[in-house]
């Protein structure tokens, strides 16, 4: 399980006036799925855009993006079930 420093939101998360650190496998996925891709300086190619495929209705193409960033960035994908707009994921981080 990767360990992070962890998010409240938008802001970093602050315990005992210092940065909050934890597992951190579900904000890791919820970033990759909503990032758009240009939108990390350092992995211009990273992100899914979950918001795009939601509004375009693209079960497909959103499926297949999610397994190839999920796989990407080291996990192992058990499930992926989407109804727009609920999408469900298992997948966890090898090692």
């Amino acid at each position: 399980m990767p360990k992070d420093i962890l998010l409240d939101g938008n802001d970093l998360a602050i315990v005992g006036g210092d940065f909050a650190v934890g597992e951190s496998s579900a904000q890791h996925q919820e970033l990759l799925l909503l990032s758009n891709k240009g939108e990390w300086k350092e992995n211009p190619m990273r992100g899914v855009g979950v918001i795009r495929f939601v509004e375009t209705g693209d079960k497909t193409g959103l499926a297949r993006e999610i397994a190839s960033e999920f796989s990407r960035d080291g996990m192992k994908i058990a499930k992926i079930e989407i109804n727009i707009p609920d999408v469900e994921i298992d997948a966890e981080y090898e090692y």
